[in-house]
């Protein structure tokens, strides 16, 4: 019926199922205006914060002056992206993005899920709160203070480290001015501070597994190691395949603070990364056009993988981030 009335509706006539599907709408925004209200300070922030600044990614096409603006510099085109490829310095600096970035994903990755699956086995529920409050801590740390903490028990003369070396007849060694060293250091603090953190979303998603699943188990004479492989496991994949999407989504992009506060000339070959590159010729340098050209072609190719990445996972299974 609203079919062939929309049909034979003529111009200037409203058509029903269009003005039921509008009041609908506007039912649904009177409905939720409190969580709208609630939802629209983050939404102007990102607004502000997020989608307008996107307009400051024209200047990695133009030779960019401040005095100038936007309007008043010229255009180069692709000039700062040749520049770049032809640097002797971007091949490394992809490389050791891409290794830390790799073994982040290898070793920081499977931490907090590992840590949830075996803190969901502990039983006391005293101990187990202690474990998770003293685990969460390093979270709230800044990364100049995890990098400090890191210092003093890492220092050749008064780091605890070194003592167990030597008393193991090893010798002190300056591990800072170490480039083989660097990426292990900038791994195992990682781990160190955003393991626990991160092992909240796991333990969410452990807590939602029903529980009638593992009294069958144990009835049919399963162990601990079966309900684990074929009951917590596959019951949490969902959740650990999109926080890897994720993850994979900033493959070149592993952070500024703990990469620059870790560098020293000495570790130079194995610290310096895109974003210190960026720092040390865009911002330091006053390139700002160069910088920016730099970060685009990061962001540009970070979202390639989060497609690729995302397709793969909807083909080979259920779950995918769209």
């Amino acid at each position: 019926m609203k079919a062939s009335m929309a049909k034979k509706s003529g111009h200037g006539m409203v058509i029903p199922g269009r003005k039921i599907e509008r009041n609908n709408l506007l039912l649904k925004l009177k409905d939720g205006k409190y969580l709208l209200l609630m939802v629209l300070p983050a939404f102007i922030y990102y607004i502000l914060f997020k989608y307008i600044p996107m307009w400051g990614v024209l200047i990695s096409f133009q030779r960019y002056s401040p005095f100038k603006g936007f309007y008043g510099s010229p255009w180069v085109g692709l000039q700062h992206y040749q520049i770049f490829f032809k640097s002797p310095f971007w091949w490394r600096c992809v490389r050791n993005t891409l290794l830390l970035s790799l073994y982040s994903i290898l070793w920081s990755f499977p931490a907090p899920i590992i840590f949830a699956l075996v803190l969901n086995e502990v039983k006391n529920l005293r101990f187990k709160k202690l474990v998770q409050t003293v685990s969460y801590m390093p979270h709230f740390l800044s990364t100049v203070v995890v990098v400090g903490l890191f210092y003093m028990f890492l220092s050749p003369n008064t780091g605890p480290v070194q003592k167990v070396i030597v008393a193991m007849g090893g010798e002190k060694s300056d591990l800072f001015a170490q480039a083989r060293y660097f990426r292990t250091i900038y791994i195992s603090s990682g781990i160190w501070q955003s393991t626990g953190w991160g092992a909240i979303i796991y333990l969410a998603a452990l807590s939602n597994i029903d529980p009638t699943l593992y009294e069958s188990a144990t009835i049919d004479g399963a162990s601990k190691f079966q309900q684990l492989k074929y009951i917590t496991i596959p019951s949490i994949i969902p959740t650990i395949v999109i926080m890897l999407l994720l993850r994979l989504s900033h493959v070149l992009g592993v952070g500024f603070e703990k990469a620059f506060l870790l560098q020293n000339d000495a570790n130079h070959e194995t610290s310096d990364v895109l974003e210190t590159f960026v720092y040390r010729t865009g911002i330091s340098g006053g390139n700002y056009s160069y910088g920016t050209a730099i970060g685009l072609l990061t962001s540009v190719v970070n979202l390639c993988f989060l497609f690729i990445f995302n397709g793969i996972s909807r083909k080979i299974s259920e779950t995918s981030l769209w």
